[in-house]
Protein backbone atom coordinates (compact mmCIF):
# COMPACT_ATOMS: atom_id res chain seq x y z
CA UNK A 1 0.00 0.00 0.00
CA UNK A 2 0.97 3.92 -0.11
CA UNK A 3 1.21 6.09 2.03
CA UNK A 4 -2.01 7.73 1.50
CA UNK A 5 -3.06 4.48 1.63
CA UNK A 6 -1.71 3.56 4.64
CA UNK A 7 -3.05 6.47 6.18
CA UNK A 8 -6.97 5.89 5.15
CA UNK A 9 -6.89 2.85 6.53
CA UNK A 10 -5.22 3.99 10.07
CA UNK A 11 -7.75 6.35 9.88
CA UNK A 12 -10.73 3.87 9.40
CA UNK A 13 -8.92 1.20 11.90
CA UNK A 14 -8.96 4.60 14.26
CA UNK A 15 -12.79 5.28 14.23
CA UNK A 16 -13.91 1.47 14.21
CA UNK A 17 -11.37 1.10 17.65
CA UNK A 18 -13.48 3.62 19.19
CA UNK A 19 -17.10 3.14 17.85
CA UNK A 20 -19.13 1.23 19.17
CA UNK A 21 -17.89 0.56 22.81
CA UNK A 22 -21.13 1.81 23.93
CA UNK A 23 -24.33 1.57 21.90
CA UNK A 24 -24.18 1.97 17.92
CA UNK A 25 -21.08 0.38 16.62
CA UNK A 26 -21.22 2.97 13.61
CA UNK A 27 -21.29 6.20 15.35
CA UNK A 28 -19.06 7.63 17.97
CA UNK A 29 -21.24 8.76 20.99
CA UNK A 30 -19.76 11.98 23.35
CA UNK A 31 -17.67 10.06 25.32
CA UNK A 32 -16.04 7.80 22.83
CA UNK A 33 -15.31 10.78 21.10
CA UNK A 34 -13.84 12.32 23.82
CA UNK A 35 -11.66 9.15 24.52
CA UNK A 36 -10.62 8.82 20.82
CA UNK A 37 -9.10 12.05 20.66
CA UNK A 38 -7.68 11.97 24.53
CA UNK A 39 -5.99 8.56 23.15
CA UNK A 40 -5.13 9.83 19.48
CA UNK A 41 -5.05 13.23 19.82
CA UNK A 42 -3.23 13.95 22.96
CA UNK A 43 -1.23 17.41 21.67
CA UNK A 44 -4.46 18.84 20.62
CA UNK A 45 -6.58 17.74 23.52
CA UNK A 46 -4.26 19.60 26.08
CA UNK A 47 -6.41 22.86 25.43
CA UNK A 48 -10.07 20.87 25.67
CA UNK A 49 -10.10 19.16 28.91
CA UNK A 50 -13.04 20.13 30.32
CA UNK A 51 -16.49 18.62 29.43
CA UNK A 52 -17.74 21.60 27.76
CA UNK A 53 -15.20 22.23 25.29
CA UNK A 54 -16.23 18.29 23.71
CA UNK A 55 -19.90 19.00 23.98
CA UNK A 56 -19.22 22.18 21.77
CA UNK A 57 -16.75 20.47 19.46
CA UNK A 58 -19.89 17.22 19.56
CA UNK A 59 -22.41 19.89 18.44
CA UNK A 60 -20.53 21.48 15.61
CA UNK A 61 -19.51 17.92 13.95
CA UNK A 62 -23.10 16.42 14.85
CA UNK A 63 -24.34 17.34 11.63
CA UNK A 64 -27.44 15.71 11.33
CA UNK A 65 -28.26 16.59 15.00
CA UNK A 66 -27.95 12.58 16.01
CA UNK A 67 -26.02 13.27 19.13
CA UNK A 68 -23.53 11.24 17.49
CA UNK A 69 -20.67 11.32 15.29
CA UNK A 70 -20.51 8.72 12.36
CA UNK A 71 -17.48 8.54 10.11
CA UNK A 72 -18.31 10.87 7.63
CA UNK A 73 -18.53 13.68 10.38
CA UNK A 74 -15.21 12.30 11.79
CA UNK A 75 -13.52 12.97 8.74
CA UNK A 76 -14.83 16.56 8.52
CA UNK A 77 -12.96 16.69 12.24
CA UNK A 78 -9.92 15.13 10.70
CA UNK A 79 -9.64 17.29 7.70
CA UNK A 80 -9.92 20.68 9.49
CA UNK A 81 -7.75 18.89 11.87
CA UNK A 82 -5.34 18.58 9.07
CA UNK A 83 -6.01 22.01 7.41
CA UNK A 84 -4.88 23.86 10.26
CA UNK A 85 -2.04 22.13 11.32
CA UNK A 86 -0.89 22.60 7.18
CA UNK A 87 -1.47 26.07 7.21
CA UNK A 88 0.85 26.65 11.08
CA UNK A 89 3.71 24.18 10.32
CA UNK A 90 6.34 25.86 8.27
CA UNK A 91 6.73 24.75 4.47
CA UNK A 92 9.58 22.79 3.59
Amino acid sequence: MSRLESAMMILMDSFDKYSGTEGNKSTLSKSELKTMMEKELPTFMKGAKNQAEVDKLMKALDHNGDSEVDFNEFIILIGAMTCACHDLCPKK
